[in-house]
């Protein structure tokens, strides 16, 4: 990929993608996300131009779904330059990042409605609650996610957690024969019966971060700790929680009693944010199963193992 070009006098910094970000989209057909991919060195340029932005160095090893530049604004403030993939997920974190205003979350200082570029309050992104130990952690990430828990704009673009988890729903059943797929089979259906059950009632209808884990909970000066990163959706707050459940599983699985301690994390985190224990226990499981074989899909036999693991222990 070509250097930023030079522009208005200011110097310029080599650009280079992050390799995870162009890992993630090699196999994108030709058409917009392609034409982004390549545009990408001229975007960020004129950007910087257009905000009066210096940069300092692009976050590596990023994300997936976009890339990130950190900067510095006119004054002198740090801030974050992110320019997300295009699609709807993209107006979907804007909105989401507007809606909350700071509130728990990282600050929407600016966005470019033509580019999809968002300008973002500066955090620490090399500091998350997942540096914390364990029982400190997940009491700082729920007090996190509680704020993010509000109502949602009267319009608003968000999907729900049916349309979400209706995505991946059809993918579960039927399995494979054989081999793994044949131990796997019991919670698959499991899974997929509590998932029904869950979305039976009348839902409960707040705004959710989406991707809820320690790693996306960073250190900031404003605030101890706000949220970054979010594939919002609307819902009820099991749902966000269960992933939180899920995080840094493997320590659980290291230590004495797995089960008992992913029961009691089930227990602990319901009760702290008066979540139901029975509803967080089924979207974890859930949660727990449909990601589990999305990875033994992906290949990743380990990670999808231990997931799968977890979903028993409840």
């Amino acid at each position: 990929m070509a250097s930023a070009p030079q522009s208005g006098g200011r110097d310029t910094t080599p650009f280079h993608p992050p390799k995870r970000l162009l890992d993630a989209l090699s196999d994108a057909p030709e058409g917009s996300v392609r034409d982004w991919l390549e545009a990408l060195p001229e975007t960020v340029d004129q950007l910087l131009d257009a905000w009066e932005l210096t940069p300092e160095r692009v976050v590596t090893p990023g994300g997936r779904r976009g890339l990130v530049t950190l900067v510095r604004q006119a004054d002198g403030t740090p801030a974050a330059l992110k320019l997300p993939v295009p699609g709807p997920d993209a107006e979907r974190e804007r909105a989401a990042l507007a809606h909350w205003d700071g509130w728990g979350a990282a600050r929407l200082l600016r966005a470019d409605p033509d580019t999809g570029a968002l300008l973002i309050e500066r955090l620490s992104s090399a500091v998350s609650v997942r540096s914390l130990p364990e029982a400190k952690a997940l009491l700082e990430a729920a007090g996190t996610v509680r704020r993010l828990w509000v109502p949602p704009p009267e319009e608003h673009p968000f999907g729900s957690v049916a349309e979400r988890t209706g995505e991946g729903h059809d993918a579960m059943l039927p399995l494979p024969t054989g081999g793994w797929a044949a131990d796997a089979r019991p919670l698959a259906e499991e899974a997929a019966q509590l998932r029904t059950e869950l979305l039976a009632g009348p839902p409960e209808t707040v705004l959710l971060h989406g991707d809820f884990r320690q790693g996306k909970v960073l250190a900031g000066e404003r605030s101890p700790w706000l949220a970054v990163g979010p594939s919002p959706l609307v819902g009820e707050r099991a749902y966000d929680l269960a992933q939180l459940v899920l995080d840094r599983c493997e320590d659980l699985a290291a230590g004495p009693g797995p089960a008992a301690a992913a029961r009691r994390r089930v227990a602990k985190l319901a009760d702290s944010l008066d979540v139901d224990r029975d509803r967080l226990r089924g979207w974890t499981l859930y949660r727990a199963v449909a990601t589990g074989l999305h990875h033994a899909a992906a290949g990743h036999r380990s990670r999808a193992e231990l997931l799968l693991e977890f979903a028993n222990w409840l």
